[in-house]
This record gives structure tokens, C-alpha cells and sequence, in this order.
């Protein structure tokens, strides 16, 4: 589509496979540039905004944040070149990739042997008798498993 063309938020919304508001969060956390209004205030953008939300999206999808999206546009609009910190961000967020998916396969490994713990527990427990399977969880408290915050 060519920059000339002046196109509403509802169907760059329904071209770009979101909603409205999301187009008006975007604008608000600068992925999108401020859209010109009409006298009635309805925002009138460019043709090119319906491939930056699917680039934005896109871009979600990957891990990056809104945040640092903003950034990385910003300079990019600005005529720059983000390639490098693009990069080095992305390498970034493998690494944690990497970490999460190791702390996964120590939280599976665990589960497997609390669970075969409770399985003998509950065959030894008397019918209709407690088995005491979150009692029998033992060593100190850790942490929550993935961003869960203890109370």
C-alpha cells in the first residue's frame, strides 16, 4: 500500500489481524507513530502501518518487548541503524531461552520424582486416611517456578 493513502484505525486493525485498541496501545507506547486526526479526531494513518503492526506482532512473537520495540523504531525512524543492538538483544534473549528451558528440564526431573514419592505414599496410606503428600515435600522452600511470587 503506498504512504499516500490515508487509512482509519478499524481497518488497519482488520487488515493488520488486531483490534482497535491495540492499534491505540501502540500509538501510546511509541511502535507507532502518532496518526494525523481529522477534524472529527478520528485518527487517519499511512498506508505503511498495517506491514509495522505485522512487524510489530511479528516481533512480539520473538520475545521482544513493546518497550524495547519502541526503542529499537525509534532509531530506526530516525534514520538510523538498530541492526547491531537488534542482534545483540535477540542473541540476549536466547541466552534466557536457553536458562528457562534448563530450569524446565530440573522442574520436570523434580515433578517426576515428587510424583513417584506420592504414588508410594498414597498406595501405603490406609483407605479413606490422609497420605500427607504436600507434608512429605522436602529441603528448604525455592523459589517459584517461573515468575510465580510467593505470598
Amino acid at each position: 500500500m503506498g504512504e499516500s493513502r490515508s487509512i482509519g484505525i478499524g481497518e488497519i486493525a482488520r487488515q493488520a489481524g488486531v483490534s482497535p485498541d491495540t492499534i491505540r496501545h501502540y500509538e501510546r507506547v511509541g511502535v507507532l507513530p502518532h496518526a494525523p486526526r481529522t477534524m472529527a479526531g478520528y485518527r487517519r494513518f499511512s498506508g505503511h502501518t498495517i506491514e509495522r503492526v505485522r512487524l510489530i506482532r511479528r516481533a512480539l512473537a520473538i520475545g521482544f518487548s513493546l518497550a524495547e520495540l519502541a526503542r529499537i523504531l525509534r532509531v530506526k525512524d530516525a534514520g538510523g541503524i538498530p541492526c547491531e543492538s537488534v542482534r545483540t538483544l535477540a542473541r540476549k534473549k536466547l541466552q534466557s531461552l536457553k536458562e528457562q528451558i534448563a530450569d524446565l528440564i530440573r522442574l520436570r526431573r523434580q515433578m517426576q520424582g515428587v510424583l513417584r514419592s506420592w504414588d508410594r505414599k498414597l498406595a501405603r496410606a490406609p483407605q479413606g486416611k490422609r497420605a500427607g503428600l504436600l507434608e512429605s515435600l522436602k529441603g528448604s522452600p525455592s523459589k517459584p517456578a517461573f515468575g510465580r511470587k510467593q505470598k
